[in-house]
């Protein structure tokens, strides 16, 4: 379901079975009770039957080998990134979800308007999850439906622009020649004879072939309209869509340091940051999961992010995903997202 670094496989050389069956309970409990752990409650949960002295050995081996660590404060000890990687690549078991939870997503998912449908997949990943939902917007080019022209005065002409999903925008254009109204249908005609939906690259590549064969005043307008469509297609679309932020708030591993709240808000803001984070999750086949800091892009190592691909027919155009504390609950949050990103590429499709 989700991508698994060639690292993990070295790393699990490093580990006999009863370390692995050590370090998943020690993850597990600290995920659910966010209390360092103890040898006993690791001899408690464990299912193996050690003594604690032996327990505690092999956590000093855990430890040595970066996978735990012992708060100062507690004789208890608590996962690295480190450990949650390998906890989530090599030792996880994903829980699919309730039918209910997923009769909710497909009830709410439904292809009835993409931006309403980005908008709520977003929604619903923070709501299920009660972290921070993010969905990058669809990255292809518009196509659009129609093109209509009004005119204003002499040299000022209204663009009207329907893209293929029936979003309407209006744009005032001012041209060096002033034309009819005869001509201004005329032009729209042609546009929406040779080019309707298709993007406005393709629009823009198949005029500059048949330029030549068109009248000489239509050529500028054209130009213009192709031009003023694309700045404001672009212009009016959101790089994606985040919500639930505020909910990282109440996150306590994120939420006791000031610091570390404003370090992630400040991400969450640059938008060119936690763009670039999810391109680098669009190349993924499937889930894949940021740990703390690991990512070069998540600012502290208590937050992780889980993401997927998604698709509009068959073509991968964006990202969906989580952010919340890196003490999550992997086995629920994985799937969630995995579902969204599938119902969310079946929704757009079918539009």
């Amino acid at each position: 379901m989700f991508c698994k670094p060639d690292s993990n496989s070295r790393m699990a050389h490093m580990l006999n079975p009863r370390a692995q069956i050590l370090l998943k309970t020690l993850v597990e409990r600290y995920i659910s009770d966010g209390q360092p752990v103890g040898s006993r409650t690791l001899s408690k949960y464990s299912g193996l039957d050690l003594s604690p002295a032996t327990i505690r050995n092999v956590m000093a081996d855990l430890e040595d080998m970066g996978f735990v660590a012992s708060p100062h404060t507690s004789a208890g000890r608590v996962p690295t990134p480190r450990g949650y990687r390998f906890f989530v690549d090599t030792l996880l078991m994903v829980k699919p979800l309730e039918q209910v939870e997923i009769r909710q997503l497909q009830d709410q998912l439904h292809p009835d308007n993409p931006n309403r449908v980005i908008a709520s997949a977003s929604q619903l990943l923070s709501d299920l999850t009660q972290f921070a939902g993010v969905v990058m917007t669809p990255r292809r080019s518009p196509a659009f439906r129609q093109l209509e022209f009004v005119r204003l005065s002499d040299k000022r002409t209204l663009l009207i622009i329907v893209t293929a999903d029936g979003d309407v925008q209006n744009r005032i254009i001012v041209t060096e020649k002033s034309y009819s109204e005869s001509e201004l249908v005329q032009a729209a005609n042609y546009f929406n004879q040779h080019y309707a939906n298709r993007t406005f690259e393709e629009a823009r590549a198949r005029l500059q072939e048949e330029l030549k064969k068109l009248h000489h005043d239509m050529t500028a307008l054209m130009a213009k309209a192709l031009e003023a469509s694309d700045e404001v297609l672009n212009k009016n679309r959101e790089a994606y869509v985040l919500s639930g932020e505020r909910n990282l708030l109440h996150a306590d591993d994120i939420a006791f340091n000031l610091a570390n709240v404003r370090k992630l808000f400040d991400v969450l803001e640059q938008k060119t940051t936690l763009l670039q984070l999810l391109d680098v999750s669009q190349q993924a086949q499937g889930v894949q999961i940021f740990i703390g800091g690991e990512s070069g892009y998540l600012p502290l190592d208590e937050c992780s992010m889980v993401t997927a691909p998604y698709e509009v027919d068959g073509q991968v155009v964006g990202t969906v995903g989580v952010i919340g504390p890196t003490r999550m609950a992997y086995e629920r949050v994985i799937p969630i997202v995995d579902i969204t990103a599938k119902l969310l590429s079946s929704a757009l499709s079918y539009h």
